[in-house]
């Protein structure tokens, strides 16, 4: 794409990969175990060619181009024979195991030039996964949807991983090429145009990136760089990630570029970290803060820069503020405890991890609305008495993500359901607008605001022999669940490698306009509304947890907000919501304004709440 009138454009300058200079492409490898390396070059339009590549004492393979620019294929041949892509590619169009592609980021012309941003309390989250988002399964296709989110009152999407991964479909945490936009979706220009589209509509745009593993198939690096990995620590995936042994220091900058690139280059307003507890690093200075610091050196001088933790530990120390109130690492972390109270409340299962909040979900959830995390140091049943978690109190209420459902909550089931397909209704309605009425930053999963029939499946597509060991592992997996335990109901799992179980998990957008789907979507934009309107704006400034009662399944939750302008008047939200099994008579009326009440009847100042009632106030608290 040619760069537009009145545009500007953006490029992250890094020691790795290929950099299209004035006068041709410096080609950069770090292959400290290779002795020689030769780039193979196929310009646009003209014959492949062989260059062997100068090596210095610290690894690095180096070589300048003349006339290599835009465009030009190359990839790397081993000792050995073997031809591998650039770990650093930025597009490889032939899949994982194909030639790279130069790609000069200049010719992309971004028209946000005015975009700064948003402040973090505004945010409305919405995962989507782009294969599935829309029929067409592309960033072209998904950028046609934007407004249609905007409208609801969307104000962030957050992208599954990109990475390049192997074959035609994933759900992106098999990548291996961690800086190229997977072909399967478009071009990298084309996810730019989708980001700049969203920047004129308000919309922040996050990415979802794996910083803990490699997928595996295609990751070339064991075979000519094995210091990127420490061969002493492992982990489901294998060796783990080098970040603190022997040559760490270049690993580390890898993903620290990677991390600068996706929001120098691509325009992101920020990263979600996945599996944050799956990273091996104990030096002094962490990696995911060493990557804070690098975007707060670098891209956040000038804009919001948000960093999202996903993090089982529920580590509270990561999300700890300044005096300033701005985040010292993470800006929030996913919210797990609240979605497994919720899940238990509603849909009754207490298998697995549900264990831990099996005992009293009601009370369970009102923890999480009050105070973030459930689990602040307490033994967890599900893993044997082991303790698990911080204390969570000081932290504000935006420190979390909060959700009823993600990919991994629904995508790990064995087929795919959707928490409003599990769930009493009622509760899930209750429970829905508990969380979008709360100061947590809340995130729907994509269909959820019109509660999507399709279920969303865990599909692959990886090479024979790996796809029917990823097939039989996926079924013997749910042999120990009393559900699955006759062979022919686990023959009934979905095959992740086939192409229907794929399809069957896109969105089908005319539900929307139908019964009953229609009246979720205008729940939720009405909630949604009451949020920006009157929530929203008091949310900047707020510290420290909520207080919170449950007694007889009703939950009361209050919450103290900043004022809307310096020197204005506090506020306090209160939040009442019933999720037992009759209604509940003479419950004290909270004072203030009521801005939401469902299932409520007010007897002469004593409120009666039928099951799945929500009641919602705002007072204002005057000094003295």
């Amino acid at each position: 794409m040619k760069a537009r009138t009145n545009t500007k454009t953006h490029a992250h300058r890094m020691q790795f990969g290929a950099t299209v200079l004035a006068d041709g492409t410096d080609f950069a490898l770090w292959a400290p175990s290779a002795e020689i390396v030769v780039l193979e070059h196929h310009p646009l339009g003209g014959e492949l060619s062989s260059h062997p590549m100068p090596r210095d004492g610290r690894g690095w393979h180096r070589l300048s181009v003349p006339g290599a620019g835009h465009g030009d294929s190359y990839r790397y041949r081993l000792p050995d024979g073997t031809r591998v892509p650039d770990p650093a590619s930025r597009f490889n169009p032939g899949d994982v195991h194909g030639s790279s592609v130069v790609m000069n980021p200049q010719r992309f012309g971004w028209t946000d030039g005015a975009w700064r941003g948003r402040p973090w309390e505004e945010a409305v989250v919405y995962e989507l996964h782009v294969g599935t988002f829309t029929e067409e399964g592309s960033f072209r296709a998904a950028r046609e949807r934007l407004a249609e989110l905007a409208e609801l009152g969307i104000t962030a999407i957050e992208l599954m991983p990109l990475a390049d991964f192997p074959g035609r479909r994933n759900w992106g945490y098999d990548g291996v090429l961690p800086f190229a936009p997977d072909a399967s979706y478009g071009t990298p220009d084309e996810l730019k145009a989708l980001i700049d589209a969203a920047h004129s509509l308000g919309l922040m745009v996050l990415i979802d990136v794996v910083y803990n593993h490699f997928g595996p198939e295609g990751n070339y690096l064991h075979a000519y760089c094995p210091e990127f990995f420490n061969s002493g620590r492992q982990t489901p995936w294998g060796a783990a990630i080098n970040f603190d042994g022997p040559d760490s220091r270049t690993v580390r900058d890898f993903f620290i570029h990677n991390a600068l690139y996706w929001v120098e280059e691509f325009r992101f307003d920020g990263l979600r970290l996945d599996a944050v507890h799956a990273i091996h690093d104990e030096t002094r200075l962490h990696i995911v803060r060493e990557i804070r610091e690098a975007l707060d050196a670098g891209p956040a001088r000038g804009r919001y820069v948000h960093l999202v933790l996903e993090n089982e530990d529920n580590r509270a120390s990561m999300l700890m503020r300044d005096s300033r109130g701005m985040p010292l690492i993470g800006t929030a972390q996913w919210n797990d405890d609240l979605h497994h109270a919720v899940h238990v409340l509603a849909a009754g299962e207490r298998d697995g991890y549900y264990a831990d909040y099996a005992d009293d979900p009601v009370r369970r959830f009102a923890c999480a609305l009050a105070e973030g995390f459930i689990y602040q140091g307490q033994p967890s049943v599900f893993r044997q008495g082991q303790r698990r978690g911080e204390p969570s109190v000081r932290l504000p209420a935006q420190a979390f993500v909060s959700f009823l459902q993600t990919h991994d909550q629904v995508g790990n089931r064995a087929f795919g359901e959707r928490i409003h397909a599990l769930g009493d209704p009622v509760l899930v309605r209750a429970a829905l607008a508990c969380l979008l009425l709360s100061p947590h930053v809340p995130m729907l999963f994509m269909g959820d605001e019109f509660a999507a029939s399709s279920p969303f499946l865990y599909f692959c597509d990886f090479g024979p022999d790996l796809a029917a060991a990823v097939s039989e592992g996926r079924r013997a997996e749910f042999g120990g669940f009393a559900a699955f335990a006759d062979e022919a109901v686990r023959a009934r799992i979905p095959d992740p490698n086939a192409e229907e179980t794929f399809l069957a998990s896109k969105l089908r957008w005319r539900e929307r306009g139908a019964r009953p789907h229609f009246s979720r979507l205008s729940e939720v934009q009405l909630l949604l509304d009451l949020r920006h309107r009157l929530i929203v704006p008091r949310l900047g400034g707020t510290k420290g947890a909520g207080i919170y009662r449950c007694e007889n399944d009703m939950l009361q939750v209050q919450w103290d907000l900043a004022p809307v302008k310096a020197g204005g008047t506090s506020v306090r939200l209160h939040m009442q919501a019933h999720f037992g099994a009759q209604p509940v008579e003479a419950v004290v009326t909270p004072p203030g304004e009521v801005i939401y009440s469902d299932g409520v009847i007010d007897r002469e100042g004593a409120l009666c709440l039928a099951r799945g009632a929500v009641h919602v106030t705002l007072e204002a608290l005057h000094d003295g």
